[in-house]
């Protein structure tokens, strides 16, 4: 790790590790996502994403904020594919946010980063941060990656 303006500057996977090794944020292993992909590697890779680009960017960004909110933005904890309400794009990120603020106490900017995800579907939820810009953009990015290639 290395010290910049009294701050400890941390890799993604020392950022990740807290939340990724949880045993509640295991379950979703059990869950596919898209294509052969399962909710838990989704988050993962929104995460480590979201991470890269904002280090591609050199954006001054919540790093630890911008890792975890960007992880649990689909902490939902069911089979979309087989769940009884059929407006999941719709729903899903504020049952995600209710879950993450249950189990891990989030800060506010991150149960902004998990609401406003599905943006612009969910007009209402605007991303309001560049964290949050970010983990919309990744997790695009990501899905079509997944829907297209991990077949």
């Amino acid at each position: 790790m290395k010290k910049t303006e009294n701050r400890i500057l941390k890799t993604f996977p020392e950022l990740v590790r807290p939340v990724s090794e949880d045993p509640r944020c295991l379950k979703m292993k059990e869950y596919i996502q898209h294509g052969r992909i399962n909710t838990y590697d989704h988050c993962m890779d929104v995460a480590r994403t979201s991470y890269w680009l904002g280090k591609k960017f050199r954006l001054q960004l919540h790093e630890e904020e911008l890792v975890r909110g960007a992880f649990l933005h689909d902490y939902y904890l069911y089979d979309w594919h087989h769940h009884e309400e059929p407006w999941h794009g719709y729903t899903h990120p504020r049952e995600a946010a209710k879950n993450a603020c249950r189990d891990f106490h989030v800060t506010p900017l991150e149960e902004g980063i998990i609401r406003s995800h599905m943006w612009p579907l969910t007009l209402r939820s605007v991303p309001k941060s560049r964290e949050a810009i970010l983990v919309c953009i990744a997790d695009k990015i990501c899905s079509v990656r997944e829907t297209l290639f991990c077949r």
